[in-house]
């Protein structure tokens, strides 16, 4: 069976997140880390908006 195939990771600036889609982690569950950097979780709840330190892409919650 073929893996699901993946986002590429740190292709864009700016994300929309939802809260189903929380704990939110840069990169994402559904993007491919081989090529990007370690996985760190943001802390968005607060105030709606985080940035990764390692890659600048910035995450804003929709919902």
């Amino acid at each position: 069976m073929a893996p699901a195939a993946q986002r590429p990771a740190n292709a864009e600036a700016r994300y929309e997140v939802r809260r189903s889609e929380l704990p939110l982690s840069c990169p994402a569950p559904d993007m491919s880390l081989w090529n990007s950097h370690p996985r760190v979780y943001l802390p968005i709840e607060a105030t709606g908006e985080a940035t990764c330190p390692y890659c600048g892409a910035r995450y804003v919650l929709v919902d």
